[in-house]
């Protein structure tokens, strides 16, 4: 009960962020049409980031700069480590910002975080938050319950 509670405090913290910050740069409209392409691609096209896109994992400041390096990182968590995908539970669009709620879903079928595959199921709370520009996604902060998969990795 307390991660729910926790969860959606956080969701709307950031939901409430975005309308305070939004960008005058992008239509929410613009905004939606990039990130649709984007998720609906799951993981596999960076063409529409920005050159110097950055990913920031918020639990341990690691940062992945430019597209294929974002790439990279997702191909290997999504298709390496894991056998997985985002299931979408919320996702909110304002003007240059966006925020994904979701559920990280999948097999952990080789090395992550030092822990050999497991071939578990996992289901793991995953919020990412997007900036964009000029029609491209500039930078995503990426909050993922690293607790949450480790107990269910627990016992590797």
């Amino acid at each position: 009960m307390k991660l729910k509670f926790s969860s959606l405090f956080l969701l709307l913290f950031f939901v409430l962020a975005f309308f305070a910050q939004s960008s005058a740069q992008m239509s929410v409209e613009s905004t939606r049409e990039v990130m649709t392409k984007y998720l609906d691609a799951e993981h596999s096209d960076v063409s529409m980031m920005a050159e110097d896109v950055v990913f920031t994992h918020m639990a341990t400041g690691d940062e992945h700069r430019g597209p294929e390096a974002v790439l990279q990182m997702l191909n290997y968590t999504y298709h390496i480590a894991f056998d997985a995908l985002a299931e979408t539970k919320n996702l909110f669009f304002a003007e240059g910002k966006a925020l994904l709620e979701a559920d990280f879903v999948g097999k952990h079928i080789g090395e992550f975080a030092g822990i050999p595959a497991t071939n578990k199921l996992v289901r793991v709370p995953l919020c990412v938050v997007y900036d964009l520009e000029d029609n491209l996604i500039k930078r995503g902060r990426v909050y993922f319950e690293m607790p949450v998969l480790l107990q269910q990795l627990k016992d590797f």
